[in-house]
């Protein structure tokens, strides 16, 4: 049996190119059970047909609010109500002004309006007009009138841009379909009531007031959780060394440099019910930090002199009081990489290592995708395939809302 049997799903496809996936998004949908009847915007006839979507779907696709077939039985109120659920994918900008305005000027808008069921919307748009100020209050308004959000992720763009503004996966898309019609709208109750702490990011180990020691860690896995335990409900303190990514919507950041203003920063974020200690923290520092810029000079390179950093994720695995519930570490390994990792579990004293292969082949450090095995206390271990860092983010989200208890 599908997960989605005996469904019905009415598809609201809006007019961007991300319009392409939304016809592998009905063979995902049919392949878990669903009926899938399509309505498609103006625009979006531009980049996919009304044929393509009823061949796919087995009915047929429906463009026209003053269709004469259609409107002979009022066909824009049938659609609303002939449904579990419906789903826009992708929702453009535009789609999501006339949905927080209340406007109906063409079949889809009009649908929108009318319908009282459970809706779901997957934005896609270039980052510019996602991070618009215009945008980002109507989505405000749209999650405040119980409307449920996939996405976006961040990714490459059809402009050759990269940012927040790209859809969600079919598959991320028919995962929150199934949520949508379980009573959790994009598992947006997974978390709820939950404090999560999650670090991101490099940090920066000053030498002088010019140079200081990092490493290559962009950020991207730790923000993209920090989103993701977001949109499952969560309360979410985000403790992020220097990036240059955008603050996750809905997230309380604290921006630190140094991995000692990390721990104070963690520690003065607790209690939390879950911490998730994703930032690549160096090592060490340098036990001497120059007032002024170091100069050349004839006795060569002056010698760097190096000091051990506190252990973030041990301090915190071991805290006897005050220790959140369940600690997650991440282990950036580039040899031997499980091997290492249940090491580090059993010396830190966390719960669950996520450890990943860094090495410069795999081009994880930076890139938008990664590939992870869990690591259990109990010696547990589970591979994931490569996946985008959003994916990870989404599934790490409901494997830690599984291994917590409802507050």
């Amino acid at each position: 049996m599908g997960t989605l049997d005996g469904k019905r799903v009415l598809l609201v496809i809006g007019g961007g190119i991300a319009a392409y996936k939304s016809l592998d998004l009905i063979r995902r949908l049919r392949e878990r059970g669903a009926s899938v009847r399509c309505v498609l915007t103006k625009g979006a006839q531009e980049f996919v047909t009304p044929l393509a979507a009823a061949s796919l779907s087995g009915q047929r696709a429906h463009t026209d609010l003053f269709d004469r077939a259609d409107e002979a039985d009022i066909g824009h109120i049938r659609l609303a109500r002939d449904a579990d659920a419906v789903v826009v994918a992708p929702a453009t900008a535009n789609t999501l002004a006339r949905m927080a305005g209340g406007h109906a000027p063409d079949l889809a808008s009009t649908v929108l309006l009318a319908t009282t069921l459970p809706i779901l919307i997957a934005p896609a748009m270039n980052v510019r007009m996602w991070l618009h100020p215009a945008t980002q209050r109507n989505l405000a308004l749209l999650k405040g009138d119980g409307i449920a959000v996939v996405g976006p992720n961040v990714g490459r763009m059809a402009e050759a841009e990269t940012g927040p503004g790209r859809m969600a996966e079919p598959d991320e898309i028919a995962d929150a379909v199934e949520a949508l019609l379980a009573g959790r709208p994009d598992g947006g109750t997974l978390l709820a009531g939950r404090h999560l702490l999650v670090t991101s990011g490099p940090t920066h180990e000053p030498i002088d007031p010019v140079r200081y020691l990092a490493n290559r860690s962009s950020g991207k896995q730790g923000h993209a959780i920090a989103a993701a335990a977001a949109a499952a409900g969560a309360r979410v303190t985000l403790v992020s060394g220097p990036v240059t990514l955008p603050d996750p919507l809905g997230v309380t950041v604290v921006r630190i440099e140094t991995a000692r203003e990390m721990l104070a920063a963690v520690e003065a974020a607790l209690p939390a019910d879950i911490a998730v200690f994703a930032a690549a923290v160096a090592d060490w520092r340098p036990a001497n930090l120059g007032d002024e810029k170091i100069k050349k000079g004839p006795d060569g390179p002056p010698p760097l002199g190096l000091v051990e950093n506190p252990d973030i994720l041990a301090t915190i695995a071991r805290r006897r009081e005050g220790r959140p519930p369940l600690v997650v570490g991440f282990a950036a390994e580039t040899t031997e990489v499980i091997a290492h990792a249940r090491a580090k579990i059993a010396r830190k004293g966390c719960d669950l290592i996520v450890a990943n292969d860094v090495s410069t082949a795999t081009g994880v450090m930076g890139g938008d995708r990664n590939s992870v095995h869990l690591i259990g206390r109990d010696g547990s271990l589970e591979t994931w395939p490569v996946l985008p860092k959003d994916e990870v983010a989404r599934r790490l989200v409901v494997r830690l809302a599984a291994l917590t208890t409802t507050p």
